[in-house]
């Protein structure tokens, strides 16, 4: 059967057993050396780096660069599978396994009889269903702890709220950042430093959950201030260059006007 007359699945099938295959070699004995010293500790931080590189080719709206990003993640999970099949624990078969009864289990919509009016009613579903799966587990015990900071205040606002606890309406959120700001102004005048940390920490949150009612992602928000701080001040290093000076010899007043500048063009 050619490729183009067989299935997704049929591929998907076909191409997974081939790759699984191949990381099983690479790991055997005669393998590479660099994969068969690899541990789950090891490889940690390229989950981290492969994640961040997938999200990078997401914005840079190119599905060559995505996919090459998503086989590159895809493989460190075909590793770490892998390592605990060596170690006698689960293979990658278990992984998909575990992932489809899973989906199944949380989509009664779907795969059952259940009815949902809308998105929002899914997310409340999925949320009931979790927690009789885990029973004894807190709302955000599932949260990593290694989400950055904004991500993960979004997400435990966005849990919170699926079971009723959140702000009514944006109004309300806005004067609870106003609040948070106020107490921030009077923890700075205090000058008590743990208290400008809670201060501070408070403050940030407020935002982070405002910027949900926004319907923005306020760790995609800030990621994007900072590559627009960085191109501009990009910028202000040009202009700084072409007048044949060097920037740590402008006065603030220099740099605020070439600032501008910039952002006006």
């Amino acid at each position: 059967m050619k490729d183009d007359e067989k299935s997704a699945g049929e591929r998907a099938a076909e191409a997974f057993a081939e790759l699984t295959e191949i990381i099983a070699k690479l790991r055997a004995p005669g393998g590479c050396p660099w994969d068969r010293e690899q541990t789950h500790e090891s490889l940690k931080p390229f989950i981290v780096e492969e994640s961040y590189e997938v999200m990078d080719a997401i914005d840079a709206g190119k599905p060559a660069d995505l996919k090459e990003e998503l086989g590159d993640l895809l493989l460190q999970i075909m590793l770490q599978a892998e390592i605990s099949r060596e170690e006698g624990e689960f293979d990658v078969a278990d992984v998909v396994t575990g992932l489809s009864q899973k989906m199944v289990n949380r989509h009664p919509h779907v795969f059952g009889d259940t009815r949902i009016d809308g998105a929002n009613e899914v997310l409340v579903n999925w949320e009931k269903i979790k927690k009789k799966e885990k029973e004894g587990r807190g709302l955000f015990d599932g949260l990593p702890s290694h989400l950055p900071g904004l991500l993960k205040a979004a997400r435990m606002g966005e849990k919170a709220g699926r079971v009723g606890f959140d702000w009514p309406e944006l109004a309300s959120v806005r004067e609870k950042v106003r609040e948070e700001l106020e107490e921030l102004d009077e923890a700075v005048a205090s000058g008590d430093r743990t208290a400008v940390e809670h201060e501070l920490g408070d403050l940030l949150f407020s935002v982070a959950q405002w910027g949900r009612h926004l319907g923005q992602f306020p760790e995609e928000a800030i990621r994007a201030c900072c590559t627009r701080f960085a191109n501009r001040f990009k910028g202000v290093e040009g202009l700084v260059r072409d007048s044949g000076r060097e920037i740590a010899d402008c006065t603030l007043q220099e740099l605020e006007d070439a600032w501008q500048e910039v952002k006006n063009r």
